[in-house]
């Protein structure tokens, strides 16, 4: 529970479409992911703000 209460804080990025964005994952998909993709989401979360912005939307723009 602590390792979510983390994640939760580390969620929380200067503008709200990320806040959004994230949270929602953490919320919705991570308690399910697989342990890979759990350590995919913790390396999102260390990126800065400009550079997971435009990790998110090449993701959205290839899909």
């Amino acid at each position: 529970m602590q390792e979510l209460a983390k994640l939760k804080w580390q969620c929380r990025r200067g503008t709200k479409e990320l806040d959004l964005l994230l949270m929602d994952y953490l919320e919705n998909r991570y308690p399910s992911s697989s342990p890979q993709k759990k350590s995919q989401f913790i390396q999102l979360l260390a990126l800065e703000d400009d550079e997971l912005m435009a990790v998110l939307m090449d993701f959205i723009n290839t899909v």
